[in-house]
């Protein structure tokens, strides 16, 4: 009897100290991880969305990492690097660069509009209007920033507002005035400059009405044929261009003006394309993902036509039209 309680005190610090291997327990187990790159304007809906999936799947850590749209594909088809989706925010950056070498298929989800966005303290901010929001940015005591055209659809998108502007109102050199100014106030996306202009180090940034309104931001309403906002303006919007860069180093792209439309893809290196296609199917979803969309100003579209749809898998298909 003696020795049994010794051998018993002996042992049971063992236990207490080194439990049982076979004790493990769920959260033990490592998440899964699906790794997103998208557009700078989706941040703030993508974090939201991202969270909401994962209160439904506690085993999933989603990764957000937001860049200029193009810049999003370059990581891709530049640098290889992996990505369980990727969104942009012109689903022409998916056909062009990606397909078919990369992705195979896109879908479009959503939309919004080019707006000039300020602050109270931003100069002639009592001032600016649909008339006169031109002149104001070309005052030698106002300064603009706009994102970088070869790194965001932004960036194109407020060169090709200015064309439109200039045939709008009728003012010869309008945008070329526009885009030789406050150059060095250049950044590769457009949500880079939202802390310049809170800080008041500039007055004014060319951006999407839905981020203006996600950051609590003013915002002055452009008309339609200057927004790129109206599919019934297509041909009116194709009326002008601006040469960004290609594939190829040297390589130029043609874009003509066009209504926004956001398009999202599983890239073909996808590590986890299974988690992939169940996240698309929660963001994608009228009442949950899309849900959150709209609620940040980003109206869906979905579904909508897409030239490749025969190779969109069968979970997705009916978020799309041939």
């Amino acid at each position: 009897m003696k020795l049994l309680k010794i051998v018993t005190l002996i042992v049971l610090p063992f236990f207490i100290i080194f439990p049982s291997c076979n004790n493990k327990n769920d959260n033990s187990k490592k998440k899964q991880e699906l790794i997103i790159f998208h557009a700078g304007s989706l941040s703030v809906p993508f974090k939201e969305i991202a969270q909401e999936f994962e209160k439904e799947n506690p085993n999933v850590k989603i990764i957000l990492e937001a860049d200029g749209s193009r810049k999003c594909a370059r990581k891709i088809t530049d640098l290889h690097k992996k990505c369980d989706i990727t969104a942009s925010a012109d689903y022409t950056v998916i056909n062009n660069l990606l397909i078919p070498e990369f992705a195979d298929w896109n879908i479009k989800f959503a939309t919004n509009e080019m707006a000039v966005v300020y602050t109270e303290k931003s100069k002639y901010s009592d001032k600016i209007n649909q008339q006169n929001w031109y002149n104001i940015l070309l005052k030698k005591d106002v300064i603009f920033g706009r994102s970088d055209p070869n790194s965001d659809p932004c960036g194109y998108r407020a060169v090709l507002t200015c064309k439109l502007a200039e045939k709008f109102y009728g003012e010869k050199d309008l945008c070329k005035n526009i885009v030789s100014k406050d150059k060095n106030y250049i950044r590769p996306k457009e949500t880079d400059l939202l802390a310049l202009l809170e800080s008041n180090n500039i007055d004014y940034i060319f951006l999407y009405r839905s981020v203006a309104e996600q950051h609590k931001l003013k915002y002055l309403i452009l008309p339609d044929s200057i927004n790129l906002k109206n599919p019934d303006l297509t041909d009116y919007y194709q009326t002008v261009s601006v040469d960004i860069s290609g594939k190829k180093p040297g390589e130029t792209i043609t874009k003509k003006g066009a209504p926004m439309v956001y398009g999202i893809t599983i890239p073909k290196n996808a590590p986890n394309p299974i988690l992939a296609k169940k996240f698309l199917n929660f963001l994608l979803s009228k009442n949950k993902g899309m849900k959150i969309m709209q609620q940040n100003g980003q109206a869906s579209i979905v579904p909508s036509k897409t030239e490749t749809f025969d190779k969109i898998p069968e979970l997705l298909k009916k978020f799309a039209e041939k």
